[in-house]
């Protein structure tokens, strides 16, 4: 028996344990039965081992060059840098959703493994809505998409990745966005089981909130590493470009984001039950068609691998996912009345609430934008399709309104808000971004768009300056500490809130960023002889031929540029192409960056002949780098929000001692 074999059975073995756990769960929470719980619970450590045991296995292949496993020979070369190795195992169909199923079955055992003496009414149904889910996948992997399957001889040397995938960039952007639909999977085990168990209250809530928030920020690494893949990589200036797959990986994250916001409601208030449950079964369900999109080739993607035969069972299992779910919330109606009503129109919980109405609004507008060649080829025969410029159009507006709610919500109070108190609120607000407003056209940004979008952004920044302002004030005067003890203070005691803010403002240096680069880019291409020159946005660039790169597995192409910006050299720029041995009809934009705070220069080798004769596509993009640096203060602020609270050490109170004196004797 082969290591590959030794692969394949282990997925098998899986599946039956993961169909026996499942089973397991159910029968002992409807009969009380503990042992078998406990057996149901070692059965998810057990596929936990089991599938880590396949996945080595399958890097293995990788390492030594088992070309005999079709996977690997389409996968691999001999001369590939051990990342891409790495790499390769989520690289294609197969490997993907050995690493969906894999990562799975560990998350489930680390929860597992969390709640053996806490949720205790929860925990067998959660058991058994992740083990359905995860017999799902290694069907799937067992019977249709097998990675371990062999070819009949062993080739001396493989395909290798497709070269658009032959980058840095395939170690965290795929792995983090697979990782970030499937853990998904445990908010929404946690609402099927509160459904079940008929305990749809705050415990639920309160169980899978730091759960939750892992799986928001594993998908939004995923999508920032995304970001900035395909800014380096696929060579058209920019980094978000709507494409369907970019489309179904950001939707569950704004479902996802609308729910953090409103199960704050729920447990302030009590309000929003049912919401709830919808948005936690959405954001799933998303996921799932995320990754059925990507598999299933259905919407033509740069991303997505071709059409294949999981697209329908994927189909079929989001379709049940749907149907039982919310036909199980429907049942349970009558036990999720709200406790509480709305008392105002302008309060804190009506602005989540309308922060989650544009979130769902954006959410079916990208969805209905993606799946539209869809439709109108099932209705009319003719597959329509739509570009960048109807998801600016349509959920251009929405963004701001969200960016205007952003800094108005933390100065609402819960209930009810009086006129006097908002005016005392917003005013200085008010003012400050009239006057950003009045200034912008002065400084060159004469957009109306533009000028609305950054004054929105001021805002909002202020609103949170303000928060921070408020907090350390009343911090001082009830301790007396210095400013940074008290920040600091005032932050570790109020994480959930205090990092929420940090990640507002990491939404709002990426909205700087966004605006600028997508209002007021720059871009020239010119066909140059060597000693020619091309000038842009204050930049020369002089072209002076081209020289042939020779590295493992491909030649490269690469134009010799030299860059001034105004009469100052600032440096040597040599973007290319690559033409790899496999693909030969495929060369592969190597692009050239000069990044920089205020600016990236982007220079894209479209063309060349022979060694004296280039096209350059160049951009000037305003403002880009404060993209990656929002993306990143977002990612601090949630784990700021999301880090464990620490015991309160009670403090002895010193109580003065009353002197006696002789006088009173």
């Amino acid at each position: 028996m082969s290591i590959t074999d030794v692969g394949y059975v282990a997925v098998l073995l899986s599946l039956v344990v993961a169909f026996y756990s499942g089973v397991a769960a159910i029968v002992s929470a409807r009969r009380g039965l503990e042992e078998l719980e406990a057996s149901a619970r070692n059965g998810v450590f057990a596929i936990a081992g089991l599938l880590s045991v396949a996945g080595f296995l399958l890097f293995y292949a990788f390492f030594s060059h088992d070309f005999g496993v079709r996977y690997v020979y389409v996968n691999a070369t001999r001369d590939m840098p051990w990342y891409l190795k790495l790499s390769a195992f989520w690289g294609g169909q197969e490997g993907s959703l050995l690493f969906w199923a894999w990562g799975l079955s560990i998350f489930t055992a680390v929860v597992i493994w969390q709640n053996l003496r806490r949720n205790r009414e929860f925990m067998p149904y959660v058991i058994a809505v992740l083990m359905a889910i995860q017999s799902f996948f290694l069907v799937v992997l067992g019977f249709v998409s097998n990675p371990f399957e062999r070819l009949p001889f062993s080739p001396l040397d493989g395909q290798g990745l497709n070269p658009l995938l032959r980058d840095a960039g395939m170690l965290g952007h795929p792995p983090f966005l697979l990782a970030g639909y499937m853990s998904w999977s445990i908010p929404f085990a946690f609402a099927i089981a509160a459904l079940l168990t008929g305990k749809p209250g705050a415990e639920w809530i309160r169980a899978v909130r730091h759960y939750t928030l892992v799986a928001w920020a594993v998908l939004w690494i995923g999508l920032l590493f995304g970001a900035w893949w395909a800014y380096h990589v696929l060579g058209w200036g920019g980094y978000w470009g709507w494409d369907p797959v970019e489309n179904v990986a950001l939707m569950p994250w704004l479902m996802g984001t609308a729910f953090l916001h409103s199960i704050i409601v729920q447990e302030r208030r009590g309000m929003l039950k049912v919401w709830n449950f919808v948005l936690i079964i959405l954001t799933f369900a998303l996921s799932i068609f995320g990754t059925f999109v990507v598999r299933s080739g259905v919407l033509s993607s740069v991303h997505a691998f071709a059409k294949s035969a999981i697209g329908p069972l994927f189909f079929l299992f989001l379709a049940v996912i749907l149907v039982f779910s919310l036909a199980l919330l429907f049942t349970r109606l009558s036990s999720l009345r709200s406790e509480q009503t709305f008392d105002a129109l302008v309060s804190r919980e009506s602005s989540f609430l309308l922060n989650n109405l544009l979130l769902v609004g954006i959410t079916f507008a990208v969805f209905w934008g993606s799946i539209l060649p869809l439709v109108s080829e099932a209705v009319r025969g003719v597959k329509l399709t739509v570009g960048p410029p109807f998801f600016i159009q349509v959920a251009g507006p929405l963004f701001l309104a969200l960016m205007l709610l952003l800094g108005i919500c933390p100065l609402l109070a819960w209930r009810a808000v009086t006129w006097a108190t908002l005016w005392r609120n917003f005013r200085w607000l008010l003012l400050g971004t009239l006057v950003v407003a009045g200034v912008l056209p002065f400084v060159g940004v004469r957009n109306p768009w533009a000028i609305v979008a950054y004054s929105a952004s001021a805002f909002a920044l202020a609103s949170i300056i303000l928060e921070y302002y408020r907090g350390v004030r009343a911090r001082r005067r009830f301790s007396g500490e210095g400013y940074p003890k008290a920040l600091s203070t005032l932050v570790s005691r109020n994480k959930r809130r205090y990092g929420g803010y940090i990640i507002h403002l990491g939404v709002v240096i990426m909205a700087v960023g966004i605006i600028g680069s997508l209002m007021f880019q720059k871009v020239r291409e010119a066909t140059l002889s060597a000693g020619e020159s091309m000038s842009i946005g204050g930049y020369t660039i002089t072209y002076n031929g081209n020289a042939e790169v020779f590295m493992p597995g491909h030649q490269m192409i690469q134009a010799k540029l030299d860059v001034l910006q105004g009469e100052k050299k600032v440096g040597e720029m040599g973007p290319g192409k690559s033409i790899y041995r496999n693909y030969e009809n495929q060369p592969v934009s190597r692009i050239a960056i000069r990044s920089g705070l205020g600016e990236d220069l982007y220079i894209v080798l479209a063309g060349y002949e022979g060694n004296s004769l280039a096209t350059l596509t160049v951009f000037v993009n305003p403002l880009v780098a404060w993209v990656w640096i929002g993306g990143v203060v977002l990612l601090l602020g949630t784990l700021v929000a999301g880090w464990p609270e620490l015991q309160a050490r009670a403090v002895p109170v010193r109580r003065p001692v009353r002197r006696v004196v002789a006088s009173e004797a």
